[in-house]
């Protein structure tokens, strides 16, 4: 992949933009806010998504395909951190000279001088980030935003505001969420990954340090999670708070924003302690760690000044974003959910929301593992954590993304590290894992994927082997040739040029 330089000072201008790999989550979203902005867009991707056909519908002109010629006149081409650097798009921009920004630059570029939160952690910041979002709105303060996913409440996974907040999910995959010019920052957990890019635990929380001291009025970060509290400690004993605020959250005793009394049987509902008030809540979305995101948001929303009973009857209008824990069909009795979890601490998290509402019955997982380089560094994790909490684990091969493959790494790796090899099954190929998943699957049972990968694609065809293997078709309907083509286009379609 490119290995931007965040080092280059940012243009006055930018001119006519073209973005390569304009499918994705994150650059479909920027590129809405520049097309809202009035700029002239271009961009191109592998295949044709929602996202493509819905930023042709707000006036982008994008190609399908790869292509120096797919460049035109653009004045600045912004691209994704997976974007390879034999692009030819990115080559020919290059050789013309013009400015070649990483999205998160030209989203920096963007936010200008609004009042920024951002909200960075290995896991729950696009659910935190929508959560933010939806109690800022519901209390007239129309942020602009941009997030990891579509809000399903909003259709949109960004928006220009009349406001005077800026609200963005920082992706610290990369280090790119220094970049910003951050007021508020939210920590929501400094769980290890992306070592790949860091190089070591340590470089790791160190630019989890920076980012918190980077912000300019308000530091939330976790009570709970080990990583969060070093981070944490750090910036006291170095100073780095002074004439900031700070706020930590989470079910430790000594957490300025506190909670308890968790229930997490169906919609989840909790209580959270501020400033000696006890304020009850019921969430739309199930799991414990939807309730830890929403008290995170909460200490934001009342660390910015807002109202908490306001506050929090915002965050509990939220109804969830898009591949997470999203409920795509049921067939026969069996419900079909897509979960974006990536890395063990997620897919413990998805997994508990599942049990949490199977019931009496049984979670099947399907899971593709996501980059070559953290499954052969995570594979025993990831296969700890199935073997707890799924009673069945189909594994599909890995999605590279990025990265070029690694000789012996495949699926296989998580299989083979099951204690009970009758719990998983690896079966690369996608119809043979769909059938399989679908033939041991029974009324009340929900079957899962998880990945951040293209595994959502192989959604509609579990849905056609459940209607395969049944004749009777619950709520779902029957799944047919054109309905499984409609909801395969529903999903994406082809997988685009990652986000991430």
């Amino acid at each position: 992949m490119i290995k931007p330089d965040f080092s280059q000072a940012l243009p006055s201008e930018l001119g006519a933009l073209h973005f390569v790999g304009i499918g994705g989550s994150g650059m479909s979203g920027i590129a809405r806010l520049f097309l809202a902005a009035g700029y002239t867009v271009t961009g191109s991707d592998r295949s044709e998504n929602h996202n493509t056909e819905a930023l042709r519908a707000l006036g982008a002109t994008i190609s399908i395909g790869h292509n120096a010629e797919n460049l035109g006149g653009a004045d600045t081409l912004v691209f994704t951190g997976a974007l390879w650097p034999d692009n030819p798009e990115y080559l020919l921009a290059v050789e013309r000279g013009i400015p070649t920004l990483h999205r998160s630059q030209a989203l920096a570029w963007l936010i200008n001088s609004q009042r920024l939160i951002a909200v960075a952690g290995a896991h729950g910041k696009t659910t935190s980030t929508g959560m933010i979002v939806t109690s800022l709105l519901a209390q007239g303060a129309d942020p602009s935003f941009v997030n990891g996913g579509v809000i399903q409440s909003l259709g949109v996974s960004s928006a220009p505001g009349s406001g005077e907040l800026f609200v963005v999910e920082a992706d610290e995959s990369d280090g790119s969420f220094l970049l910003y010019d951050t007021a508020v920052a939210l920590i929501t957990n400094v769980d290890a990954d992306h070592l790949d890019h860091y190089g070591s635990h340590d470089a790791f929380d160190a630019a989890f340090v920076e980012f918190a001291g980077n912000a300019s009025e308000l530091v939330v970060v976790s009570s709970d999670d080990p990583g969060a509290v070093r981070v944490s400690t750090s910036l006291v004993a170095s100073g780095a708070l002074e004439g900031k605020k700070l706020l930590s959250f989470g079910e430790a005793d000594g957490a300025d924003v506190r909670m308890h009394s968790v229930v997490t049987d169906g919609p989840v509902s909790f209580v959270i302690n501020y400033a000696g008030v006890d304020y009850p809540a019921v969430l739309r979305i199930p799991g414990h760690h939807n309730a830890l995101n929403a008290t995170g948001a909460f200490a934001v929303l009342v660390g910015l000044g807002f109202p908490p009973e306001a506050a929090l009857a915002g965050i509990e209008a939220f109804g969830g974003t898009e591949r997470r824990f999203e409920l795509h069909g049921t067939v026969r009795g069996v419900s079909v959910y897509d979960d974006y979890a990536h890395h063990p601490t997620e897919v413990s998290a998805a997994l508990s929301a599942a049990r949490s509402v199977v019931g009496s019955g049984k979670v099947i997982a399907v899971h593709q593992p996501h980059l070559y380089s953290r499954t052969q560094m995570m594979a025993g994790d990831f296969a700890h954590t199935y073997e707890q909490l799924a009673d069945h684990t189909v594994v599909l091969d890995v999605y590279g993304a990025r990265e070029d493959p690694i000789p012996g790494v495949t699926g296989a790796l998580v299989s083979e590290r099951f204690e009970d090899a009758g719990r998983v099954n690896y079966l690369p190929d996608w119809q043979e894992a769909a059938d399989y998943a679908a033939s041991i699957a029974e009324p009340g049972d929900i079957i899962m994927t998880l990945s951040c990968g293209d595994v959502y694609r192989i959604v509609p065809q579990i849905l056609q082997s459940l209607a395969n293997s049944s004749g009777s078709v619950n709520n779902a309907g029957p799944v047919g040739d054109a309905e499984a083509a409609e909801l395969t286009a529903s999903l994406g379609g082809p997988a685009s040029t990652p986000g991430k």
